[in-house]
């Protein structure tokens, strides 16, 4: 929600009249000097809509601010080209709506279109949050990063690396929304507090990492556009996209990175699948491309990699993970109750280069158990688990 500036203000009052820290306020403004705000100025505040109020007989400031329990110069501030005084019935200002519900609300049959609705809606919400693209997909869809905190110690989370896994993004995006949600409204997470969290750490979530796979496999091949033939015949002419893995290409993007990938092409298929097949070479998709640049560019004191199935962490690679590593996944466990495996017979996956290339805490999180794609009706138990898991990546 925007406010106009006014003589006088600061981000510090606003910070008390909307009751928000003023570190929210500050982070959803990038470029505005808070000592140095302008009268006129438009200034973002966090967590609130604005809603249309039609006033009604013996309405006053004063009284629709004891009715619905805020104070009378917020009232002011969003109606600043009214005279109170001069009230009319019929007429329409402005009233403050303080977000406590989920927009991430709706997760069945979560598409690429649907979490770019969320996403919106949140960053209209939540001007905290920040988005970038980090690149595109093989059919050209944006692969957006969300960031969320004011911290000096980054860590990162994606999701949906294969298709049939997409139950995981919007377990990112509900977190992501619990998160705002528990900033803006000053309420605890597990009897945990957020907002140290958030000065803290720097989250970095990628939650649809393969958005045409994911497409493809809830909507069917007419999803593919173009390529609607190709991923036909990769598989075998069958309309059931369910068991589908891989990106649009039929690369398994998960075997795409150059972490002992000859052994994984060795043994794998050596053309298009629904599943398995590494590529002619390491980092021939978009995707895989992607995720490796954002790593190099970033720094990121951890990764995890959120896929199903299992309730099983795997944390290691090669002996190159570092002993910090075994402190956090005993964290993860404790908090999750999943059982960390350290090593399996799996290379050229991106935890495995991640461990490989920065000899930093790499996991890859199997979320749920059962048959991919998991029925959404795990949904409310995975995000339970996997929450404290989200949130150990915030304080560890």
């Amino acid at each position: 929600m925007k406010i106009t500036v006014r003589l006088g203000d600061s981000l510090w009052y606003y910070s008390q009249l909307f009751n928000i820290p003023v570190i929210l306020i500050e982070t959803s403004n990038p470029g505005v000097n808070a000592l140095q705000i302008q009268v006129g100025q438009e200034i973002k505040i966090p967590g609130y809509l604005r809603e249309n109020y039609t006033i009604e007989p013996n309405d006053t400031f004063w009284t629709l601010a004891i009715e619905n329990n805020i104070p009378l110069d917020l009232i002011e501030l969003m109606n600043s080209t009214i005279d109170p005084s001069q009230l009319e019935v019929g007429q329409t200002i402005y009233l403050p709506k303080r977000v406590t519900e989920f927009v991430v609300d709706d997760i069945t049959n979560y598409t690429y279109e649907r979490m770019v609705t969320d996403i919106n809606e949140l960053l209209s919400i939540y001007p905290f949050i920040m988005k970038r693209s980090i690149g595109s997909s093989v059919m050209g869809k944006d692969i957006t990063e969300l960031q969320i905190g004011a911290g000096p110690t980054e860590v990162h989370l994606n999701g949906s690396f294969h298709a049939n896994e997409w139950i995981t993004t919007p377990i990112i995006m509900r977190f992501i929304n619990e998160y705002a949600l528990s900033l803006t409204n000053g309420l605890p997470i597990n009897d945990l507090a957020t907002l140290p969290m958030y000065q803290a750490t720097l989250f970095s979530a990628v939650p649809m990492v393969n958005p045409d796979g994911v497409n493809l496999v809830i909507q069917g091949a007419s999803a593919a556009g173009d390529y609607s033939n190709s991923v036909l015949a990769i598989n075998q002419q069958s309309e059931d996209f369910s068991g589908w893995k891989a990106n649009i290409n039929g690369v398994d993007l998960n075997n795409q990175f150059p972490a002992l990938w000859e052994i994984e092409a060795d043994r794998k298929p050596t053309t298009p699948q629904p599943r398995d097949f590494p590529g002619t070479a390491p980092l021939t998709e978009p995707e895989a491309i992607a995720m490796a640049n954002l790593a190099e560019e970033r720094n990121f004191r951890r990764m995890n990699a959120f896929h199903t199935q299992g309730k099983v962490i795997f944390w290691g690679f090669e002996g190159l993970e570092p002993p910090e590593s075994a402190e956090i996944v005993s964290e993860y466990e404790r908090v999750s109750g999943y059982t960390p495996i350290q090593y399996v017979d799996s290379y050229a996956g991106y935890k495995d280069w991640f461990i490989q290339e920065f000899r930093r805490p790499g996991f890859t999180v199997e979320l749920g158990e059962g048959v991919n794609p998991l029925p959404i009706e795990q949904f409310q138990e995975i995000y339970e688990d996997s929450l404290g898991i989200m949130l150990a990546n915030l304080y560890l």
